[in-house]
């Protein structure tokens, strides 16, 4: 599937999917940290996630996945829900790569072509997500 390693792509540049439309300025006046803590409470962290899940279930009707660094490809979607739910999970997309935490409100994107960019920008903004570079980059 994948030319380059998890590692060689974890090195590689990267965008954020996440619920807010760009990086919050660490001078902020605002209140991310106890925004960021409530979103990882119940009932919405599971409805963030259910809107991750069906984002990687779009994304896998146009490219294959592997959730097990190309082994075993385009896992069915219980497996593929569970693993968002439930551990930190790596998607292997050809050469690119999404990784994801149980507890996070966002997912990362790692060395997307711009076809694959495009995608996920139309697939998460269907989802209520959007997609940015990160600033620390």
């Amino acid at each position: 599937m994948s030319r380059m390693t998890v590692e060689e792509l974890l090195q590689t540049p990267y965008w954020i999917i996440d619920i807010l439309p760009c990086q919050v300025p660490a001078d902020s006046p605002g209140q991310y940290f106890d925004a960021a803590a409530y979103w990882r409470k119940e009932p919405q962290r599971t409805a963030i996630k259910q809107r991750q899940i069906d984002l990687i279930l779009k994304l896998n009707c146009y490219r294959s996945i592997s959730l097990d660094e190309g082994k075993t490809l385009n896992p069915s979607p219980d497996r593929i829900a569970e693993a968002i739910r439930q551990e930190w999970t790596v998607i292997l997309l050809d050469d690119a790569l999404i990784t994801s935490d149980p507890e996070d409100h966002n997912m990362t994107l790692y060395n997307p072509d711009e076809q694959l960019l495009m995608l996920v920008r139309t697939l998460a903004a269907g989802e209520g997500f959007y997609v940015w570079r990160s600033e620390n980059e």
